[in-house]
């Protein structure tokens, strides 16, 4: 068998933002994905649904898988043939053991590829306003582990670190933050060097307490600091009441969970990430192509007995042109043919057909819809609705009440999925997650499907209209409709909120 190929890629501090080009490239191509615990959840989030997932961090007490076994594990899945994914948080080379787990691989000659990430000794600084580096402060920084295998306190020489004079970070450091500032202050730091703690940097429940060396240990105590965290000592420490960002972006540090389909998140993720929201998508439906059956392909062969065609989602357009592709129909057929769309999204995805749009509501939804075909649609005229299987029943209704001659042809289902690796329960729990964003009233179902259970009313929910509303209110959920039924809706909906959220704890 032809010996597969490992990658050590680093998945850097958390910020799905931060991950480079080549990692995300690479992750998404993987076989078999070998993880830890440090990686943040929207990173995960990419993983592919085929690939095997094989976790090695330690979460929740629960203990970590030995080094050697790692080692082991990574060895054996190239030699199956498959594209391994070793992700790894922060850098891999940068106390990552990333050396260690090449060593196995290159003794059996597997071929493999190191990914560099970003470390959070320098990204985890400069989200909270600190740069590790000022020539009018400091021309140096270093970088030392606060964690030594088997040994109580880390093995460091504080006096040589202080004569450097320069920035220093320390990773992994929280359970010996009071030795490590003692250290520096026996070694000849002064006691009034400015000194920062910084927890789940990159994310947004970051937080930062900026003191001095000897008040560090007990304000971190007061603010009751825990791991993942970084130590940053150094004069450049003063600079974050300056130079702090994150948290000022109109949603920085919110955490949304978006729960459209893969394939049409893209675009809400993306503006709510631009705003600063810490966004993960878990998709809590997908559609699935209906194979060829006997309504498909006489819709295909007689779309010359139709004057419209009415599309009530993105999906259904690149299905239903995918069809005419695979069929071998000559986009002309389609000449003469009017179409209709149920909303801003639907109608765009028609345009880039090269088409125009004959017919959209005012207000997109199934119902505004049914009644703009029914105000439009001529004597006689047919009309054509490929859509999910499972559809609107308000559209037809529409039609039905108006003599509207129709036929309404299933080309896709709508199935509920969980995702391989993130919990929904686990995302929501103890308030980690601030909004919920549905855009339908099958992504509720599905999301509540993954949840497994009834009463969510601790969570707040954006939906998109008054029909996902409907379905969001039978859980309990906290429920927000946007202005408008469009992702810049939920969008514009969620930022309104927070800004309320902050100005309401400011009085």
């Amino acid at each position: 068998m032809k010996k597969g190929k490992v990658w050590l890629v680093g998945a850097g501090p958390s910020d799905v933002g931060l991950l480079t080009i080549k990692a995300k490239e690479t992750i998404e191509q993987a076989d078999v994905v070998v993880y830890d615990s440090l990686v943040g959840d929207a990173i995960l989030g990419l993983i592919p649904r085929s690939a095997k997932l094989i976790y090695v961090g330690k979460r929740a007490g629960n203990a970590a898988m030995s080094q050697e076994n790692i080692n082991k594990v990574l060895l054996a899945e190239a030699l199956n043939g498959n594209k391994v994914v070793r992700l790894k948080g922060g850098d891999p080379f940068l106390f990552g053991r990333g050396g260690e787990e090449l060593e196995l691989l290159t003794d059996n000659e597997v071929p493999f590829e190191i990914i560099p990430g970003v470390t959070s000794a320098v990204s985890v600084p400069a989200y909270a306003g600190i740069p590790v580096t000022h020539r009018d402060y400091c021309s140096s920084v270093h970088i030392i582990t606060g964690h030594r295998k088997h040994v109580d306190k880390p093995e460091i020489d504080f006096p040589s670190l202080v004569k450097l004079d320069g920035t220093l970070v320390f990773l992994m450091g929280v359970g010996s933050l009071s030795y490590i500032c003692d250290s520096l202050i026996k070694a000849g730091m002064s006691e009034d060097m400015p000194a920062a703690i910084l927890e789940q940097g990159t994310t947004a429940a970051q937080r930062r307490v900026v003191s001095t060396v000897i008040r560090l240990p007990q304000d971190a105590e007061a603010a009751d600091i825990k791991t993942p965290a970084i130590i940053v000592v150094g004069n450049v420490c003063s600079l974050a009441d300056h130079f702090h960002w994150a948290e000022d972006r109109p949603l920085g540090g919110v955490r949304i969970i978006v729960t459209r389909p893969q394939e049409l998140a893209s675009t809400l993720s993306k503006r709510l990430r631009e705003n600063g929201a810490e966004v993960i998508e878990l998709p809590s439906i997908e559609t699935i192509e209906i194979e060829d059956n006997a309504e498909i392909i006489s819709m295909i062969n007689n779309l010359n007995q139709y004057h419209w065609i009415v599309f009530t989602s993105p999906t259904g357009v690149n299905i239903f042109f995918r069809k005419l592709v695979y069929h071998k129909i000559d986009l002309r057929t389609l000449a003469g043919i009017k179409f209709a769309a149920i909303g801003s999204a639907t109608a765009k995805a028609i345009n880039d057909k090269g088409l125009t749009v004959d017919c959209i509501p005012k207000q997109y939804h199934s119902t505004s819809l049914g009644q703009a075909l029914a105000d439009t649609v001529k004597d006689r005229e047919k009309v054509l609705i490929p859509r999910a299987r499972i559809g609107s029943k308000e559209l037809t209704d529409a039609l039905d009440d108006n003599d509207i001659e129709y036929d309404d042809v299933p080309i896709y289902d709508t199935v509920y999925v969980r995702h391989p690796v993130l919990e929904a329960r686990e995302l929501i729990d103890g308030n980690k997650t601030d909004y919920v964003a549905f855009t339908s009233a099958s992504s509720v179902k599905g999301f509540v499907n993954a949840v497994g259970a009834e009463d969510l009313s601790h969570l707040h929910a954006v939906c998109i209209g008054e029909h996902t509303a409907v379905e969001a209110r039978k859980y309990g959920m906290k429920i927000d409709l946007s202005d408008t039924i469009t992702i810049n809706g939920i969008i514009d909906k969620i930022t309104q909120l927070q800004k309320e959220k902050t100005a309401g704890k400011k009085e």
